[in-house]
């Protein structure tokens, strides 16, 4: 991650979050700024949250599960995946519990049976469109919404979006589902893009840009459902501004952007997360101080994040950090 005043720090997303006190390891706390208790119903509970939280907040502090996609503890909300619309007494329409905000006296329905048929067909459109199988806990919102993917027909045939002309689209026939499905892209050792998994979550793209790394590498090209993440010009990654530092991947939903070990283990079918270990350590390779967590699969390590909630990085790194761990298991024998 480059360095920059003008990032906008977990710390930032929440301005009125700037309080601190000390903790009992002689550290600080931070307790943000103190806020008036605004009073609402929530799935028929009288309940209290601090003003400025958004719903989705206050369902997570009452244990309230509402599933969400493209919401990111460290990226502001883009609405785009509608996974977490729920019931507003008095609005015409479902609203994102991501970003709205809870008002005094606000009615809130998170599991009606208006929000559950929208979940339901948001899940089957994604379904029938991109490959899910590797979005954590998605299987298991597709059996409690009783969503089916496979209604609107088998999918088209895959093909590589980018190779289409800027702003051709040709209408389906409606014999098959009509798909994000391409080849993945593999033209780097570091990491693997495969698009074909890709929800148009636009994490990615804020990850790389203003919000994280203003690397600005990536954005979204064409428009409707031709709409796909690219480079400029669609050139390959090594020829782009990328600068590999994998915030993107840190932050996708569904897979889309993998190590390169993860992709090749799971083409091999050895990747198993239930063997695999986490061990958060810093970063040695400078003096910035980092968390990185080694994900570490029969004694080699196969992926490496950072947690969220670091003050240093909030889950960011750069490419040393990112990918410059194989020097810890190099074995060769000293000369």
């Amino acid at each position: 991650m480059q360095p920059s005043h003008e990032k906008p720090r977990k710390r930032e997303l929440d301005p009125e979050r700037n309080h601190h006190c000390e903790s009992r390891r002689g550290g600080t706390v931070d307790l943000g700024l103190p806020r008036r208790l605004v009073e609402l119903t929530l799935d028929d509970r009288t309940v209290s949250a601090p003003e400025g939280s958004t719903i989705l907040d206050a369902c997570t502090a009452l244990g309230i599960e509402v599933p969400t996609l493209c919401w990111g503890d460290t990226l502001r909300p883009r609405n785009a995946c509608r996974m977490c619309m729920v019931e507003v007494e008095g609005s015409r329409t479902l609203v994102p519990a991501c970003s709205r905000r809870i008002t005094d006296g606000m009615v809130v329905r998170t599991d009606s049976e208006r929000t559950r048929h929208s979940r339901k067909l948001v899940l089957e459109l994604l379904g029938s469109s991109a490959d899910l199988s590797t979005t954590p806990e998605v299987a298991g919102w597709m059996a409690e919404y009783g969503a089916d993917p496979g209604r609107f027909g088998p999918p088209a045939p895959g093909e590589d979006r980018d190779e289409r002309p800027p702003g051709e689209h040709e209408a389906p026939d409606g014999s098959v589902a009509a798909t994000v499905h391409q080849p993945a892209k593999v033209d780097n050792d570091l990491y693997v893009r495969d698009y074909g998994k890709c929800i148009l979550c636009y994490k990615c793209v804020d990850a790389c840009g203003e919000q994280w790394q203003n690397s600005f590498a990536i954005a979204v090209a064409g428009r409707g459902f031709d709409a796909r993440i690219s480079t400029e010009f669609a050139a390959p990654l090594p020829e782009s501004a990328c600068v590999y530092c994998g915030n993107c991947i840190e932050v996708c939903p569904t897979g889309a952007l993998s190590f390169k070990t993860e992709f090749d283990m799971r083409a091999e079918g050895t990747w198993d997360e239930s063997r695999q270990q986490r061990t958060t350590t810093v970063c040695t390779y400078c003096g910035v101080g980092c968390n990185v967590t080694l994900h570490t699969q029969d004694n080699e390590i196969v992926r490496v994040t950072s947690p969220h909630d670091s003050s240093v990085g909030h889950g960011n790194l750069c490419i040393k950090g990112r990918f410059g761990w194989q020097h810890v298991q190099n074995r060769e024998p000293r000369p």
